[in-house]
Parts: C-alpha cells; sequence; structure tokens
C-alpha cells in the first residue's frame, strides 16, 4: 500500500472508534453497559444488526464464493424476509415484556435453570467459535498486504476490537456498527465502479452481464432440488428461514440488538428493515464476485490466488510439475478471452450465430480454465499445502491489491477491517453479557453490587477477545469462510430454536421435557453432520423438529413435571 492508502485506512479506522467511543459515554451501569438502556433508535439497531452479519468474511470469502460457484448463495437468504415478520410478530415483543437481559434468561421463567444454562453453553460454544473465525478474516487480508503471520494480525485486531468494546459496551458498538455500515456501502460502490472501469472499452455493462452469465455465474436462483445441494431455492426458503429463525431469535448477538430499543416498536422495525434490505446487500456483493470474474477474463489471473503457496509451487524443485499445468491454463485463458471478445463483437453486430458459437467455445475453454486451477490446487496440497486446499478466500483482495488505485486500496481494506471489528465486538459484547447474566449471576455470585457485575462484564469481554484470538487460526482448515461460519452456526442453531418454539407455544411442555429435547436435537444434528450428505441449511429444520417431538413425548411420559399455564409467559 502507498502512503495515500494508509491516510484513507488509519483515518477511516481512528473515525469509526473515536465517535463509537464518544456516543457510548455513560456506561457506567450494567443496564447501560449491557443493554443501552433501552435508548436506542431504529435506524441505528438495524445497521448494526447488519454489521453484526456483515463480517470480513462476507466479503473476502462472498465474493470469492460468487467468483467459484456463482449467485446461488445469495438463495440462502430468501427466507430471511419471512423470519424477520414471524419474529416481529412473536419474539420481539414476548422479550421486551419479560424485561431480560438475554434470551436464554426467558427459558428459565418459562422452564427452569438447567434448561437455561445449557441454552447458554450452546450459545458459548457456537459463538465462540464463530467469532474465530471472524478474526480470522483479517488475518488474510494482511498476509496479502504484507506478509505478516496470522497470529499477529489476529492479535493486533483482537486488542483494538477488545479496547473499544470494554471501554464503552453494546452503546459503542451499536454506533460504531453505523459508521462501518456506512463506510462499507461506499466502499462496494467505488469496487464495483472501478471493476466496470478497468474492463476494455468495447465491453459494456450488459456486455459484461452476458458474460457472467453466459459462464454460470448469475445462477441467482436454482429449481432443483437434492438433499446434499447447499444453495436452491427450496433449501434457501425452508432451510434459510429456519437459520435466520435461530439466528435472530435466539442468538444473543443479534437478540441483543433489539433488546436495546426505546420501545417494541422501534425494535421491530430494525427487524423489518433488515429483512428488506439484507438480500440486496448481499445479491450486490455476490455480484461483485461475479465482475471481478468478468475483469478476469481480459487479465490474466493467477493459478493460485493464495500468494504465499502460488510462490511455492514455482520453485525450480517443483517446475516440472508446475509449468505443464501453467501452460494449460494460460493457454486456456487466452482461448477464453478470444471467445470471449467474439461474443462482444457479435453482440453488437447483431450476428446471433456467431454469437452462439462463440458461447460454446468460450464455455469450453472456461472448462479448462477450470480444470487447470483444480490441478494447481492439487499440486498445492500434494506438495506439502493444506489437505483440500481452496484458494476462494484470497480472490478478491487479490484483485483490490494490485488493480485498485491508491487511496481506493486503502478505502476497501479499511472496508474489510471496519466490517471484521463491526461483528466480532458485537459478538463479543453478546458473549460477555451470557457468561455474566446467565451463568455468572445466576450461578455462582447471586448478589453483589451493579457495580461488581458492570467490572465482570468487562472482564467477560477481555476473555472472550482473548478467546477469539487463540482459536483464529482455525479458519485457515475450513476453506470458505462464508460456508464454514454458517456451517458452525447450523450445528447448534436447530436445538435452539426447537426449545423456544417449546416455551412460546407448547405450555404443557416441562423443563425436563425442554432439556432433554435440546440434547436430542444436538445428537440429530451432529448425526446428520458426521454420517450423511445432507447439506447443512437443513440442520437446522431436523434440530428444531427433534427438540420439538421429543420434548413434547418427554413432558407426556412425566405429566407430573409439566409446566402449567400460568408457569409460561
Amino acid at each position: 500500500m502507498r502512503p495515500l492508502d494508509w491516510v484513507v485506512l488509519v483515518g477511516s479506522l481512528s473515525s469509526i472508534i473515536a465517535y463509537g467511543l464518544y456516543r457510548g459515554r455513560g456506561s457506567n451501569t450494567v443496564d447501560r453497559y449491557l443493554l443501552a438502556g433501552k435508548t436506542m433508535p431504529w435506524y441505528a439497531m438495524a445497521l448494526s444488526i447488519m454489521a453484526t452479519q456483515a463480517s470480513a468474511i462476507t466479503f473476502i470469502s462472498t465474493t470469492g464464493q460468487s467468483y467459484v460457484d456463482g449467485m446461488r448463495f445469495v438463495q440462502f437468504y430468501f427466507g430471511m424476509p419471512l423470519a424477520m415478520v414471524a419474529l416481529s410478530a412473536t419474539v420481539v415483543p414476548i422479550f421486551h415484556r419479560a424485561n431480560v437481559y438475554t434470551a436464554y434468561e426467558y427459558l428459565e421463567n418459562r422452564f427452569d435453570a438447567k434448561t437455561r444454562a445449557l441454552a447458554s453453553v450452546i450459545f458459548l460454544m457456537q459463538r465462540g467459535l464463530s467469532v474465530g473465525l471472524t478474526f480470522y478474516a483479517p488475518a488474510i487480508v494482511l498476509s496479502i498486504i504484507f506478509g505478516w503471520p496470522d497470529r499477529l494480525t489476529t492479535l493486533i485486531i483482537g486488542v483494538t476490537v477488545v479496547l473499544y468494546t470494554v471501554t464503552g459496551g453494546i452503546r459503542t458498538v451499536t454506533w460504531t456498527d453505523v459508521q462501518q455500515m456506512l463506510i462499507i456501502f461506499f466502499g462496494l460502490v467505488v469496487a464495483l465502479l472501478m471493476i466496470f472501469r478497468l474492463l476494455p472499452r468495447q465491453v459494456s455493462f450488459l456486455d459484461a452481464i452476458h458474460l457472467a452469465g453466459s459462464a454460470g455465474k448469475l445462477n441467482a436462483v436454482t429449481f432443483h432440488f437434492a438433499w446434499n445441494d447447499r444453495y436452491n431455492l427450496w433449501s434457501g426458503l425452508i432451510g434459510g428461514m429456519f437459520l435466520a429463525l435461530s439466528y435472530f431469535g435466539c442468538d444473543q448477538s443479534q437478540v441483543q440488538r433489539y433488546l436495546t430499543g426505546k420501545s417494541i416498536a422501534q425494535s421491530k422495525l430494525s427487524l423489518l428493515f433488515t429483512a428488506m434490505a439484507k438480500i440486496p446487500m448481499q445479491f450486490f456483493i455476490l455480484f461483485i464476485g461475479a465482475m471481478v470474474f468478468v475483469f478476469y477474463i481480459f487479465e490474466p489471473p493467477p493459478l493460485v490466488f493464495q500468494r504465499a503457496e502460488y510462490n511455492r509451487i514455482q520453485q525450480p524443485k517443483l517446475r516440472a510439475r508446475y509449468e505443464p499445468i501453467a501452460a494449460r491454463y494460460q493457454d486456456a485463458f487466452e482461448r477464453r478471452k478470444a471467445e470471449a471478445l467474439a461474443i462482444v463483437e457479435a453482440r453488437h453486430t447483431g450476428d446471433t450465430r456467431a454469437e452462439n458459437e462463440a458461447i460454446a467455445g468460450y464455455r469450453r475453454a472456461q472448462q479448462e480454465v477450470d480444470a487447470a486451477r483444480r490441478q494447481g490446487a492439487s499440486l498445492v496440497e500434494a506438495t506439502g499445502g493444506e489437505k483440500g486446499f481452496r484458494d476462494t478466500n484470497y480472490i478478491f483482495l487479490s484483485f483490490v491489491t494490485k488493480y485498485l488505485p491508491t487511496g481506493i486500496v486503502g478505502l476497501v481494506i479499511a472496508v474489510i477491517l471496519a466490517a471484521t471489528m463491526s461483528s466480532s465486538s458485537g459478538e463479543i459484547n453478546s458473549l460477555a453479557t451470557v457468561s455474566v447474566v446467565d451463568i455468572y449471576k445466576r450461578h455462582f455470585r447471586k448478589q453483589a453490587t451493579d457495580r461488581h457485575y458492570l467490572t465482570a462484564s468487562r472482564v467477560a469481554t477481555a476473555f472472550w477477545g482473548a478467546y477469539a484470538v487463540a482459536f483464529a487460526g482455525l479458519g485457515k482448515h475450513l476453506g470458505s469462510l462464508i460456508e464454514a461460519v454458517n456451517i458452525v452456526g447450523s450445528l447448534f442453531y436447530g436445538s435452539l430454536l426447537g426449545v423456544f418454539v417449546l416455551a412460546f407455544f407448547f405450555k404443557r411442555v416441562s423443563g425436563t421435557g425442554a432439556f432433554v429435547g435440546m440434547l436430542a436435537g444436538e445428537a440429530a444434528i451432529f448425526a446428520a453432520f458426521l454420517f450423511t450428505g445432507i447439506s447443512f441449511l437443513w440442520y437446522n429444520v431436523i434440530g428444531c423438529l427433534v427438540v420439538i417431538a421429543t420434548g413434547m413425548a418427554v413432558s407426556v411420559v412425566s405429566p407430573a413435571a409439566s409446566a402449567t399455564p400460568d408457569t409460561a409467559r
């Protein structure tokens, strides 16, 4: 990066943190530190909810996902609007009226202490792993730019996030998220505009879309159903809806956002705004990845986008194995480029026959490019690289750092780092909240001063930040980070959703039934994960249904322990 990039990067991040700390002043009680005194307006909550999801993983991995697999990942979000409407009508008013700090506190009011404790532990396990993956994403950024080791990068980001989260609490986190989302949107628009500017002059916007579509990169909706297909209309609508219900209705990192609202109406508005904005936002990010693909039709992409591995396989001792693959890759690239230009020329002249012939050749060349890339990945793996090597997470950053102009590079890097800070700070704050309210205060120190719990909250925040840094290295072994973080969530969310469904809608289910149901739900999910090829989006459906069925069955067998209608609120 050049000096101007550093000025933009440091200036952007410094202003975000300073503004968040300024808005977070006065967080000197537990209520203000964890729930902002329930003073947040709907737009701040909405942007904070979106920022918590829009981690660096979104920009690094989602764009790469689109480059490799097309835009069908957007179907993952198709069930979200349905989930948000349902949550606005049910969960938001229930949690607000229960006057709770955490979602799991409600479970003790409805069931018993052991059910609350189990749900809290499941959340801590899931979210603790996820925040580690979130911290790993910027390690990729700085390793590409500077060649820094992963551990140093995660330590720097972790210390920065923990410092301002410990200082200002949820109010600082939320207002910082607002600023970060504004920079994120601006940076994405600039990145897309720069891609179009860098395309050859004869390639118009519509030509670029046509080339991406001809290569199968604009496959935003697929109707084919298969249990092992991760992204299609049905898995998105059904599995995605269950995942969104779990994430926004049972995950404290999201629940805590709308618990900070001034009123029930304000909290509902924040969820409904997110429901309307999320799919267009993800579509836009995936579209950027598809346009990066189009850019690399005309500009030679590296055989392997991960720079360290690419340099390694070019060493003299591997030259005999590398050069035939590189030659095949270069030949396929040149043929694809020639066919793409022929498509553009035929479109401009209206020669349909020539266009169809060029499209057929273009697709054959693309298959050769893909085959050569697979050979390159196999070479990396066979010569000491990571097993199951994939370079999806490095594609967008390679483009940004090599082709975008001075100043814009700093802005895009600021966007990615800001996204990491926003999502990880919210996750760490929610982990601290559950640790203090549901575990420490409930089971270890029931009677203490407000100042004591405030201090405990800050200590817990620092602990979870250190935990995330320690486990961030797991990300390098999990392939596409955007898929990995959702797979991790899906291993736990189904059982959480199931127990809240029991709490809200099945008044005669007992605490023991709910407790055993969660254990059965987790067992079913991990069985599906370990022993079947079922797509992870269906884990949420499986877990939820098993929890409901088991909870009802256990409560019928032990009717004396069942909850009375007066017990549930």
